[in-house]
């Protein structure tokens, strides 16, 4: 059993912001693998299903991103996930926009959704950062990752999330170099 995670904020006016990557994530998914309806369970949006013959829930926190980790720590305990079992998918300013990064634990590098989650599990589990840059300019990075994608840019973020979720299997096979090395070389 599987937990993927997408962060993103649940306001309406937050739906194409930077931020917001890890929700696309979840829809992407839920959609090419028909899972369950999207219900709201554990202060989060939850879905259930198979996903390459491995039972997963899917979840976007209803929490906000700087509180993810409540609800992850709810649906974790519930359903009696290992945290090693739960794959994180978010934005990530440290690596450039259309890339994307797997990696097992770590530091959360300011990532305030990232920082709420190590502290409610711990910081045994996967990520996968999705690269959205920093901003060319000295603008402030909270207005940057709450910045909408430009038309340009939604263009390429389907590719990358396409890209994501054909390489899922290797992902649910948590073999993380491989899976970026993959969506990277796309």
């Amino acid at each position: 059993m599987l937990l993927f995670v997408g962060l993103g904020n649940p306001t309406p006016n937050s739906e194409n912001n930077r931020h917001n990557i890890g929700f696309k994530l979840i829809d992407a998914l839920n959609k090419k693998f028909g899972l369950s309806k999207q219900k709201p369970k554990f202060k989060g949006l939850l879905t259930t299903g198979n996903v390459v013959n491995k039972k997963v829930y899917a979840i976007k926190p209803l929490t906000f991103m700087n509180n993810s980790g409540i609800c992850v720590r709810e649906l974790i305990e519930y359903f009696k996930i290992n945290a090693e079992d739960v794959i994180v998918f978010h934005d990530d300013l440290d690596i450039e926009f259309g890339k994307v990064k797997a990696k097992f634990g770590g530091t959360s590098a300011g990532h305030n959704g990232i920082e709420s989650i190590d502290k409610f599990i711990g910081k045994d589990y996967s990520r996968v950062r999705i690269g959205i840059g920093r901003p060319k300019s000295k603008t402030d990075v909270s207005d940057h990752v709450l910045k909408d994608f430009d038309e340009d840019e939604m263009v390429e973020l389907k590719k990358i999330t396409d890209n994501i979720i054909d390489s899922i299997s290797i992902l649910i096979n948590k073999k993380l170099d491989l899976f970026s090395s993959t969506v990277n070389n796309k």
